[in-house]
């Protein structure tokens, strides 16, 4: 499998199906950088993954959760993006059908919730999918939903010039990605762009996927614009193909830009939970 597949500036360069017989495993839609040679996934009914990148220094997964009440309803519980301040050990996790935003201690304990006022027209079930903090602190946050029936491809989203539990104000404006495809993650690249998954769901029954990866600068975004992706990759065929919904962006020790990259195989059995390990050449970016 390595090696097999190239398109832009990504190169897959491993690829592995993560399996275990442990009760909360599965259904990862966020992936952050825990640490040296460590991957968090935290899945859609609130549970999280800590385990070895394939190839570092193997060390036990830990499985855990995030929001601690199991017999929550998943509504409760259903978180579809995090991001992680590498400084402190913060994390912020966005809660779909809640259309809020947490703040969880390097520990892992929330310290702080609150439900975003801008997000309450966002659909409970297509609600903030993509969320991700900058390196001077402002957090974007991008809805699944679209701007209206009517247009494809246009998100609407947010940006907080601060900690968006603290109270600061969301300013709205219009993310536009890619026709049929809906963000489900995003990083931040060294050079303060950030990459984004997109996803398209292919029907009928047992459903399928596409997916692409997109790339924006937010010094682009300006209040009630509309701010511009661009597509940099297409992972079909001969890629391995499934629900893609996490990302996370490394710089390894020898200087190599590394994409991390999770799918949610929505506890079917059609599905995986396939975890990618992408080469950027940062030059084609």
């Amino acid at each position: 499998m390595p090696d097999c597949c190239e398109t832009g500036p990504l190169k897959l360069v491993g690829a592995w199906q993560l399996l275990s017989p442990h009760a909360d495993f599965g259904g990862y839609s966020a992936l952050v950088r825990a640490g040296p040679g460590r991957l968090l996934a935290l899945s859609d009914r609130g549970y999280t993954l800590e385990f070895s990148e394939p190839g570092a220094l193997a060390a036990q997964p830990r499985f855990g959760a995030i929001i601690a009440d199991p017999k929550a309803l998943k509504a409760n519980r259903d978180v579809e993006a995090a991001t992680l301040d590498p400084n402190t050990g913060l994390m912020w996790i966005a809660q779909e059908s809640r259309n809020a935003i947490a703040r969880h201690r390097s520990g892992r304990g929330r310290e702080a919730f609150r439900e975003i006022p801008e997000m309450k027209d966002w659909s409970s079930n297509a609600g903030p999918e993509a969320m991700v903090r900058l390196a001077d602190g402002r957090f974007v946050v991008l809805c699944e939903c679209n701007t209206s029936w009517f247009v494809s491809g246009q998100h609407p989203a947010l940006l907080f010039g601060s900690d968006p539990v603290t109270g600061a104000a969301g300013q709205a404006y219009t993310f536009a990605g890619v026709s049929r495809y809906r963000p489900t993650d995003m990083a931040v690249l060294p050079d303060g762009r950030v990459l984004i998954l997109a996803r398209r769901m292919l029907w009928p029954l047992p459903p399928k996927f596409a997916n692409k990866v997109l790339i924006a600068d937010p010094a682009e975004i300006t209040a009630g614009g509309v701010w511009q992706a661009r597509e940099v990759a297409d992972l079909g065929d001969p890629w391995p193909i499934d629900n893609y919904e996490g990302l996370a962006i490394e710089r390894t020790p020898d200087g190599k830009l590394i994409a991390w990259i999770i799918s949610d195989e929505n506890r079917a059995v059609t599905q995986r939970v396939l975890l990618l390990k992408v080469e950027i050449d940062e030059s084609k970016l």
